[in-house]
């Protein structure tokens, strides 16, 4: 019998993940609150060109795999409409950027097994109801330690990812993964959002995006560093090599919220990384400004009519 996968969150990651889901038979519904499933009741998602009419979750008894697919501000929302559907048996993955979402989850569902999760190399992206992408990436996941006590389960989830086409991967060390991923974002997704630009811009080896992008990069290794995580220089060049196939004309989710006025995710970034510093005694200058300049611009559109400029 096919397992019972609740998909929370229908934006880029989500839907793109759920369509190749659903695509597979496999028997994944949606967690929506009344008023989010009649709006989508009367215009389903699209991805890619092509319409997805997930079913709603109903309470009828705990998913056995949910895939939490929200933004970082979302997740309080996220966790408080789950508690219904976890039981001792459901095994969760956060798709969440940054570095604390599976604690979150972990002690709101302490009876459900939270695996480490993240996505690398998906360019996909909402905008209203359509998402589209060109690549998925693939997704790594695990204990954080793999092979661990809960192998038998990882195994389990990878094999529904097989079934449905979904690129994964099972890290020796996924808790440095979880890292890794949080390099990428601080770096990609803010510098990305401060200047609303496609990959393209942040592609060009010699171009003042990409250098202050690994700059932010290079603080998140030392603050790693600081907390006895073995990040390095070569885990920057990792991240180039996936950014280099990314489609040059997407971008990234935040450049995405940044350019429609939704809110950010900068406090999960910049924030944490100011957090993480004052903590670590490690200097992080540019992430500050980079968190500066977001939730300026934040503040600016705020603001319905800002009054015009003296001549």
């Amino acid at each position: 019998m096919s397992p019972r996968i609740l998909l929370v969150g229908l934006g880029g990651v989500g839907a793109g993940y759920g369509s190749r889901l659903l695509d597979a038979g496999e028997d994944v519904r949606v967690l929506l609150d009344p008023e989010r499933a009649a709006r989508y009741a009367v215009r389903p998602t699209v991805v890619n060109g092509r319409e997805y009419r997930f079913a709603v979750a109903e309470v009828d008894g705990p998913a056995d795999l949910v895939l939490v697919a929200v933004k970082r501000v979302s997740l309080d929302e996220a966790t408080a409409q789950l508690r219904p559907h976890i039981g001792p048996g459901t095994v969760v993955l956060s798709l969440l950027n940054g570095i604390d979402s599976e604690e979150v989850l972990a002690a709101a569902f302490p009876q459900a097994t939270v695996l480490l999760a993240v996505s690398v190399g998906i360019d996909a992206v909402r905008d209203g109801r359509d998402v589209r992408f060109t690549s998925l990436g693939r997704i790594l996941f695990g204990e954080p330690t793999n092979p661990g006590p809960l192998a038998r389960t990882v195994t389990g989830v990878a094999e529904v990812f097989t079934r449905a086409g979904i690129v994964s991967e099972v890290p020796p060390d996924m808790a440095r993964e979880l890292w890794w991923k949080f390099l990428v974002n601080v770096g990609v997704n803010q510098v990305s959002a401060v200047i609303g630009a496609p990959y393209r811009v942040l592609q060009d080896a010699d171009g003042p995006a990409r250098q202050v992008m690994i700059a932010a990069q290079r603080e998140v290794i030392a603050v790693a560093n600081a907390r006895g995580v073995d990040l390095g220089e070569a885990d920057i060049q990792r991240w180039l090599d996936v950014l280099d196939a990314l489609g040059p004309d997407n971008y990234t989710s935040m450049a995405m919220d940044a350019l429609t006025g939704r809110p950010t995710e900068v406090d999960s970034f910049g924030g944490t990384m100011i957090e993480l510093g004052r903590a670590t005694g490690v200097g992080v200058p540019v992430n500050t400004t980079l968190h500066g300049l977001l939730k300026g611009a934040e503040a600016v559109r705020a603001v319905p009519h800002p009054p015009s400029p003296r001549a």
